[in-house]
């Protein structure tokens, strides 16, 4: 969806920041569902994206996805799939560019996505 009048605006990555971008079209309003549910939860989340997408000890609410979905291609690249848990059942997966330090948000919402159902 292409933002109107009204939509927040998100800042451009500052020095040293990934850049954070949708890469599926349901992932802003899933987005803007995690922020109204859960604020501080969802801020971290972000702050987590731009300063720190791949933790060097992954947790069990920030850690690369496995198996058939540990992947997706982005311009036929295959680029490692990520999630962070924002609430009980809220999620955030996302895929990281090393190259051009860009995380490609594909999944957000306050439940659980249907590919793990």
């Amino acid at each position: 969806m292409s933002p109107k009048r009204g939509d927040r605006v998100a800042p451009p990555a500052g020095r040293g920041d990934w850049e954070i971008r949708s890469f599926e079209t349901k992932a802003p309003n899933g987005w803007e569902e995690l922020c109204l549910q859960a604020p501080d939860n969802t801020l971290t989340a972000w702050n987590l994206l731009r300063r720190n997408p791949v933790p060097t000890v992954p947790s069990p609410r920030h850690h690369r996805l496995l198996h058939q979905l540990a992947t997706a291609n982005v311009k036929g690249r295959a680029l490692e799939r990520w999630q962070i848990e924002v609430t009980g059942a809220g999620r955030v997966w996302y895929l990281v560019d090393h190259d051009n330090r860009t995380v490609w948000i594909d999944h957000a919402g306050p439940g659980h996505p249907k590919a793990t159902e």
